[in-house]
């Protein structure tokens, strides 16, 4: 029953666009894979069989006059996040996952990496390129989040299979983007009963 409300968590978050300004990088989680062939070796860092590949985009603008350094750090005013499980990294991949969870108009913020090299060709999509050594500074708010969300799901869960990652990562971004909401479980009822449809076609892995 848990896994069937954190994919209706997902299915609610699906229909909201980022817009305006957004910070854009992937992240690597630890799961375990039940069907992997033990035979075959492991591999270590990116492509290890045992860490799943996540696509990490959060609303993110100048903070302004709002911005209170005793209150936090960061000059950046974060908004609404999504974290996408991704089969692969290649451009055309990324590129399409991308463009269709922003609005148009929209300005991305990456880091140089060869991954999302084709977002700057997209109509309405204005994606500026950075240098590593500025990634801390101008991405703050998608790697407190990828880093918020490893340590909770180690806290909690321990240990995660990959086919159900995706449903904790829709628990996890669910309740992010109702934090400012009073009745949390209200809003859970609502996508429930708006996506009963949705979800009964939808996998919960």
């Amino acid at each position: 029953m848990m896994h069937k409300l954190r994919n209706v968590m997902g299915l609610g978050d699906n229909n909201y666009k980022l817009k305006e300004e957004i910070e854009l990088d992937e992240g690597f989680f630890e799961t375990v894979s039940i069907t992997r062939d033990k035979s075959e070796p492991l591999k270590r860092g990116r492509g290890s069989q045992r860490q799943t590949v996540v696509l990490v985009s959060v609303e993110s603008k100048d903070a302004g006059d709002e911005h209170d350094p005793k209150k936090h750090g960061k000059k950046k005013k974060v908004g609404y996040l999504k974290m996408k499980v991704v089969e692969s990294l290649k451009k055309e991949y990324t590129t399409n996952k991308v463009v269709e969870s922003i609005e148009k108009n929209t300005t991305i913020i990456s880091d140089k990496s060869t991954s999302y090299g084709d977002l700057e060709k997209q109509h309405d999509v204005e994606s500026k390129v950075i240098l590593k050594k500025d990634i801390p500074k101008v991405l703050p708010w998608v790697h407190t989040a990828i880093s918020n969300a490893k340590r909770l799901l180690l806290d909690v869960h321990h240990r995660i299979d990959d086919d159900f990652l995706r449903n904790y990562l829709n628990e996890f971004c669910f309740k992010f983007n109702s934090r400012y909401f009073d009745d949390l479980f209200g809003r859970l009822m609502i996508a429930a009963v708006s996506y009963r449809w949705d979800y009964l076609e939808e996998p919960c892995g």
